[in-house]
């Protein structure tokens, strides 16, 4: 099915999503009141406030998709991976653990699994940043609606939103009293509770308060522990107060407290490499499902878990002068995140610890002012101050079995030649204490021990001005001012003796030219050097051919030794280079120093150019230019590494650590750039809405997992042409169609140094050239008013390659990883008249199958692992609301 074959039939059916992309037109001052969304509506009601102002949909000045209470309880959409189904311009992946989730709009979007990255696409709940979000929405009370709103949004936000914002409103208290209750049962022993009252404590103060509690038994099987892995186990409350002594002034305060105790995530065997038959030995019997990610069955020696708390409060004060509006949203919020892992996915006890002790404390505070006048000038001005500290602590280290696999590994690579207590003998011998070495090569326990430190300040002035130029064309302006400033540390050490050893290191002289003569001979003899694999000459056979050849042999042995006495200090030439890919857990080079200060500093200005023209009262047409920015994001991981200009000077300080690698301990910012055009109509049973647009990031921040750490480097500039197609029809009562297709061509314009050589010109990973959903919604209303909804709605992504891609393997085996996604969703609901629904449903019935992202799998080489799409869910829902 092609793109064009969607767009002209649903241009045909007349038919647009009910996400929609809206323009400028009358700015109306900020209020956040709840309004009622159903079936029925277009556009026309449905009122956002992710544009800094409360306009209807169609009046808001920024390309924003919709998704109304009422589609998430139809779709059963309960975190915010299961909301791309519902947008497919947003796509969302959960990573290595239950905190750990990746946004990308448009093509654009990182931040996950790496602290000090925070993500291109911005996440705000009731106005509030939260810089690090989990994937959970649906366990908010009374989420009112979701807003995508895609595109640079820097001139609307005081915060990073390079490629776009997700804004989750809840909804305020009611002076009504009211409430609900909800209870779902699903496969996997999944239960679901929820909960919310509202009303009035006085005149004029009102109060709500919810709460949710979510389980779920895991899909996966741990083989080897004998128990099922990926449970949900989660719960929350939260309270909100509303203050209105006056007309003009209004204050909400909220607080919320969440709690996640769960084993997250699996991940399955992609490619069993040359290292599966020694953990398999190892293991005593299988150590992974080989090459079958999708049996859901795997090896550990212990559960993964993820003991997360986020909680945290704020305080919005609304205030009416009349023709102007103000408002101050107060805010402090705490993450704290205790994790481990079996990050081996093996059932040898190769990595016995993989844990992170992580704190985040984020206060922000913004002020704006907001006009309201008859004249055809109106504005927005508005200050944001962000202030967050990360205290980070990890670990990892080798387990019981990482000694014997290590000493496999380099006697595998060496022919038999060498082994752990022939290198720790021999080395410890060079260095003038034989016993030096004993028992320490890959010793179970030792490892990294990390500590990072950062603390972010940044403040913003940002503003609009709309400008009526007529009753139909209406030009709008944005500016933003943003300063950031960074400062951080660390504080890692390392256990691994081996990997502090200095292969080059002038004492280890005779045995390099040991091994180059007898490399040598091996290889003129027989075949490759001691330290390749393949087959090498033996001894017998070297003696045999001394024998039968005296002459010869000798003239060989004396041109081998030559070549061993003039190559013994030669770094190229050095046989123990093949043990420097064992070298796992290096030294580390600590920020900051007499080279690296450990602080960067970016300001930036960006701006936004809009104008909408009512064509007429069902058409409008509008255009965009707008600039974002992002600033600076460090690396805080164990791949820090410092920058290959600075590696001379650190070496003239004396600071150079053995086996010290270059890389990047921060990313500079992101710089990004859009033109859209859009022509939207709307009509009384059906809407149809087209943007066309070019996108692009300089600078863009890539955050590649390399099997140990994360490689952060900036790209050149990466661009996006894009073409998103959104509508909806009612062709008869009852009945809804929507449809929304996203077409991308994106690409690496430049970006020479990527973690994988140049890549300039290819398409960047995991981004489908044509993304869409479509579904259908049938009301069947009876005598006495009792309702019968239907609901339906498919999502598809075409095939795209997953991983730009991994180190040792050949051309075509990344080409070959591909993901497609089809995915169905059903339901089926009661309404009777008294508030109590009762209803079914099913997500992924179809149970489609694809892997989120794949990586080089821990120490092992040649093999890959992924994370595989979670399996069909179903089950049924009760629901009272009074």
């Amino acid at each position: 099915m092609t793109l064009r074959n969607i767009l002209l039939g649903a241009t045909m059916l007349c038919a647009s999503a009910t996400p929609a992309i809206a323009f400028a037109q009358d700015a109306a001052p900020a209020d956040d009141s709840a309004v009622a969304v159903d079936d029925t509506d277009y556009g026309n009601d449905i009122i956002v406030t992710a544009s800094k102002r409360s306009q209807t949909l169609q009046d808001t000045p920024v390309a924003v998709s919709v998704t109304s209470a009422a589609q998430l309880e139809e779709s059963q959409i309960r975190d915010l991976i299961d909301l791309q189904t519902a947008v497919p311009s947003l796509r969302v992946s959960q990573l290595q653990s239950s905190a750990n989730t990746n946004f990308i709009i448009r093509g654009f979007g990182n931040g996950a699994n790496n602290a000090g990255i925070e993500p291109s696409v911005g996440v705000f709940i009731d106005g509030v940043y939260r810089s690090r979000s989990a994937a959970q929405i649906g366990d908010l009370p009374n989420v009112e609606r979701i807003e995508v709103l895609r595109g640079p949004q820097s001139t609307l936000f005081g915060k990073n939103a390079s490629a776009g914002v997700i804004s989750i409103v809840t909804q305020k208290p009611q002076y009504e009293f009211g409430g609900s209750a909800e209870v779902t049962y699903g496969n996997f022993d999944a239960i679901t509770v929820k909960g919310d009252v509202t009303g009035p404590i006085s005149e004029t103060v009102a109060f709500s308060i919810g709460g949710s509690y979510n389980r779920r038994d895991g899909y996966a099987q741990d083989l080897k522990l004998g128990t099922d892995v990926n449970d949900r186990n989660r719960w929350g409350v939260r309270g909100q107060l509303l203050f209105e002594p006056t007309d003009a002034l209004s204050i909400r305060l909220i607080g919320d407290y969440d709690k996640i105790d769960e084993n997250c995530c699996i991940a399955g065997n992609v490619i069993a490499g040359p290292t599966v038959a020694i953990t398999n030995a190892l293991a005593g019997g299988p150590s992974v499902d080989a090459n079958n990610p999708f049996s859901y069955n795997v090896y550990n020696n212990f559960l993964s878990s993820n003991e997360i708390e986020n909680y945290g409060g704020s305080g919005q004060i609304d205030y009416d002068l009349g023709n102007l509006a103000l408002t101050s949203i107060t805010a402090y919020r705490k993450v704290k995140a205790l994790t481990n892992q079996d990050s081996d996915f093996t059932g040898a006890d190769l990595i016995g610890e993989n844990s992170q002790d992580l704190g985040i404390n984020t206060f922000t505070q913004e002020l704006r002012v907001t006009s309201d006048f008859d004249g055809p000038i109106n504005f927005l001005l508005g200050g944001y101050y962000f202030n967050e500290k990360i205290r980070q602590k990890n670990d990892i280290r080798f387990g019981t079995q990482f000694r014997p696999y290590g000493d496999q590994l380099i006697r595998a690579a060496s022919g038999n030649a060498l082994n752990v207590a022939l290198l720790e003998g021999t080395f410890g011998a060079l260095e003038g204490a034989p016993t030096r070495y004993l028992g320490t090569f890959f010793r179970a326990g030792d490892g990294l021990d990390e500590a990072y430190r950062m603390k972010d300040e940044a403040f913003s002035i940002f503003g609009t001005l709309d400008f009526e130029v007529t009753d139909r064309l209406t030009l709008s302006f944005g500016g933003n001012y943003t300063k950031d400033r960074k400062n951080f540390s660390t504080n890692v050490i390392s256990t691994d003796t081996f990997s502090g050893l200095n292969l080059d290191a002038p004492q280890y002289a005779p045995f390099r030219n040991q091994l180059l003569f007898q490399g040598g001979l091996a290889q003129t003899i027989g075949g490759p050097s001691v330290l390749n694999l393949g087959r090498s000459a033996t001894a017998a056979e070297i003696g045999a051919f001394a024998a039968a050849n005296p002459a010869a042999f000798a003239g060989i042995s004396g041109q081998v030794q030559a070549f061993a006495n003039a190559n013994q200090n030669n770094p190229a030439a050095n046989p123990l280079n093949g043990l420097k890919a064992f070298q796992f857990l290096p030294p580390f080079l600590n920020v900051p120093n007499s080279v690296e200060d450990g602080k960067t500093s970016d300001g930036d200005f960006s701006y936004s150019v809009r104008a909408a023209y009512e064509v007429t009262d069902t058409v409008n047409v509008y255009a965009t230019y707008a600039t974002g920015f992002k600033a600076s994001s460090v690396n805080l991981s164990r791949d820090s590494r410092p920058l290959a200009s600075d590696l001379a000077a650190i070496t003239a300080a004396g600071l150079r650590t053995p086996n010290l690698a270059t890389g990047s301990r921060f990313a500079a910012p992101e710089e990004s750039t859009v033109y859209e055009f859009g022509i939207k109509g709307q009509w009384d049973v059906a809407a149809v809405n087209v943007a066309v647009f070019k996108q692009s990031i300089k600078g863009f921040q890539s955050n590649v997992f390399t099997g140990t750490g994360f490689a952060l480097a900036n790209a050149g500039k990466q661009s996006t042409f894009g073409i998103e197609f959104d509508g909806s029809v009612r062709p008869v009562e009852g009945l809804n169609l929507t449809l929304a297709a996203t077409y991308l061509d994106a690409k690496y314009d430049s970006f020479v140094n990527s973690a994988f050589g140049d890549i300039s010109g290819t398409t960047p990973a995991g981004i489908p050239a044509l993304s869409m959903s479509m579904g259908a919604t049938y009301t069947h209303e009876f005598a006495g008013g009792t309702k019968a909804i239907a609901h339906v709605d498919y999502s598809y992504e075409s095939p795209v390659q997953i991983v730009e891609g991994l180190s040792g393997f050949p051309a075509g085996v990344v080409e070959s990883l591909q993901r497609e996604v089809n995915s169905l969703n059903a339901s089926f609901t009661v309404r009777l008249t008294n508030g109590l629904d009762v209803g079914v449903w099913g997500r992924n019935l179809t149970n489609a199958q694809y892997l989120t992202t794949i990586f080089p799998a821990v120490a092992q080489a040649g093999s890959v692992s992924g994370y595989p799409s979670q399996p069909r869910t179903y089950g049924g829902t009760v629901r009272f609301k009074f």
